[in-house]
């Protein structure tokens, strides 16, 4: 694969004809993204006061914004196929911010402050959430794939805020924020905010830097990601390590704060993680790490570190099997597909309408 495809400066834009798409069935798929708009408002503090999330949500704890409109990207072979609406815009993204954490789990790795994943993560805590019975045993792999059942409190939220919380269409959250008693770690996968937070403080523990700057040193600005994306933390969640005040950052919009991003840095994102970590001739992050990540989990096949996989086609049934999804709430999605060396970002995208545009974008590749 050309390592040099994506120019650090911008995306260059090729004919639908020349990356191998029909073009008129690509702007079919192109406009059901662009008409297909999220049911949520535009003011995203009115969608979480809504309970578009789900009605149990107390209030928010970081910064929200008014989000645009319908937008995305399709790229082949690193070249740009198709745009939609602005994708210069840079907006929150929801659960999308659990997908850079997992990076970021990858850098500690690779650089040695995480010895093993399957170390417990009391081993590395400069705090005693680790330290009652249930959470022992917990090690970074749980975390990592969300089979932790860690049990706590953190910034004000206690974990069973999101327990026996669903995801995705037909979803059934009448039963979330209840009861449920805690399996040992690694045994039951659940979708948990709280303690994607934990991880997230944890590896802010072992870096002792904030997790931003990592970013943006290690991964962002290496690929070529513009200066306006931005990751805000909750109000209270300032820590101290060794001295220095910093925050410690969420792995989503759940309750406010999070990423706010465009979709041309999503899509950066998504081209490093087709090319196995490599950017122009630098190994950002390990390839080893990224088949950690993209290995499905032994209880919840669908999910690996942290992103979304389609495992037997079992996520989008229009999408191939080898497909892999960075997701957000309110329709926000980074599809990499490597069979056809293809990314697609889009945003604000119904998610009822999500593998329709996908069957649409596959149905316009010549092939």
């Amino acid at each position: 694969m050309n390592d040099v495809l994506v120019e650090p400066e911008q995306l260059l834009p090729a004919a639908p004809g020349e990356l191998g798409f029909d073009a008129d069935k690509l702007a079919r798929a192109v406009s059901l993204a662009e008409s297909g708009e999220t049911p949520w408002p535009r003011d995203l503090a009115l969608a979480l006061r809504q309970g578009h999330l789900d009605e149990t949500d107390p209030e928010p704890l970081g910064p929200v914004a008014p989000r645009g409109g319908p937008n995305g990207l399709i790229l082949r072979h690193g070249r740009i196929a198709a745009t939609w609406g602005d994708v210069g815009r840079a907006d929150f993204t929801f659960s999308i911010a659990k997908s850079y954490l997992a990076i970021l789990a990858g850098l500690a790795v690779d650089d040695g402050l995480i010895r093993d994943v399957h170390d417990p993560v009391r081993e590395y805590a400069l705090d005693d959430g680790f330290e009652a019975p249930q959470n022992r045993g917990i090690t970074w792999h749980h975390l990592l794939q969300q089979t932790s059942e860690w049990e706590g409190t953190l910034f004000d939220r206690a974990d069973l805020v999101d327990r026996n919380r669903q995801i995705g269409l037909g979803a059934d959250n009448s039963r979330k924020g209840r009861h449920r008693d805690l399996q040992p770690p690694g045994g039951y996968w659940e979708y948990n905010d709280v303690r994607v937070n934990r991880l997230s403080l944890s590896l802010l523990q072992v870096f002792k830097r904030p997790l931003p700057e990592v970013l943006r040193e290690r991964i962002m600005d290496p690929i070529g990601a513009s200066q306006d994306w931005q990751w805000h933390g909750y109000y209270n969640a300032e820590v101290e390590i060794e001295g220095r005040r910093m925050i410690s950052v969420p792995g989503g919009t759940h309750w406010g704060g999070g990423i706010c991003i465009s979709s041309a840095d999503h899509a950066r994102l998504g081209q490093l993680v087709l090319r196995r970590g490599r950017w122009r001739g630098r190994q950002l992050i390990s390839e080893d790490w990224l088949r950690q990540l993209l290995t499905p989990c032994a209880v919840y096949p669908v999910y690996g570190y942290l992103w979304w996989l389609n495992t037997d086609r079992a996520y989008w049934p229009a999408a191939p099997a080898t497909s892999v999804f960075a997701i957000g709430a309110g329709g926000n999605s980074i599809w990499v597909e490597p069979e056809h060396d293809m990314i697609v970002v889009s945003r604000w995208l119904d998610p009822a309408k999500a593998d329709q545009v996908a069957a649409r974008v596959m149905a316009s590749l010549g092939e």
